[in-house]
């Protein structure tokens, strides 16, 4: 007869394991002797054993309590489940960490390889990291309600990139963010913009998206979309 600690360390366990166990049901609590003590047999370690060595192969608590006793047969069949089990476990362990990785490639998990890199294009070229999270945002609601317009739109922004003019309208209109409302600046800032687009409206036509409620919510979910100076800007493009 042996105490629960010499149980537990006769067994390679903690105390607080065989007390587990027993809050399971898959070790039987003695009852206490005259001092106070409860006293394990040579049976008790020995399932205590088997307990264990289930455990540690991987074997749930819940399914130890029918293995314990199974014959030899159902205990090879319930072993193969349950490596099956872990087996598709260890798949999507593996499938998870490939989203990790991903992950640490930036924005690649969440958009198309072509907005990913136009997001590495505008980095290079100067566009503050506000304007980058905006553009962003953006191509992931339409990536994921209009994949096709998504698609289209972005070839067309990296098109109009190489336009020396676009991209110094781009530059001034991301720097007027933070200017003033009332910035001499911006008059003839609304004026360029309204020239280059004059000039250039056969190749920027703006054509409807499929789906336009993802397309006001992508213009109006972002709390940096506009600032004072933007919506004078607008106001000044339109008069």
């Amino acid at each position: 007869m042996i105490t629960i600690g010499q149980l537990a360390e006769y067994a390679g366990v903690t105390v607080k394991a065989v007390r587990h166990y027993h809050q399971r049901g898959l070790l039987a609590e003695p009852e206490r002797d005259s001092s106070g003590y409860r006293r394990y047999t040579a049976e008790d370690a020995i399932t205590l054993v088997k307990i264990r060595t289930l455990a540690e192969a991987g074997v749930p608590l819940a399914r130890i309590a029918d293995l314990l006793d199974a014959d030899p047969d159902a205990l090879t069949a319930a072993i193969a489940e349950i490596d099956h089990g872990l087996q598709e476990r260890m798949a999507q362990l593996r499938r998870t960490r490939d989203h990790l990785a991903q992950l640490r490639g930036g924005d690649r998990l969440f958009l198309s390889p072509e907005a990913a890199d136009l997001l590495g294009e505008l980095r290079e070229l100067g566009v503050s990291e506000r304007q980058i999270r905006l553009e962003r945002d953006g191509w992931i609601l339409m990536r994921t309600a209009s994949p096709e317009d998504a698609s289209r739109w972005t070839a067309e922004k990296r098109e109009l990139l190489t336009d020396p003019d676009f991209r110094a309208l781009y530059l001034d209109h991301d720097a007027a963010y933070d200017w003033s409302p009332d910035d001499p600046r911006l008059p003839a800032l609304a004026e360029r913009t309204r020239t280059w687009f004059s000039d250039h409206h056969p190749r920027s036509e703006t054509r409807p998206v499929h789906n336009p409620t993802i397309a006001r919510l992508a213009a109006r979910s972002q709390p940096e979309a506009s600032s004072p100076a933007w919506d004078r800007l607008a106001r000044l493009m339109r008069a």
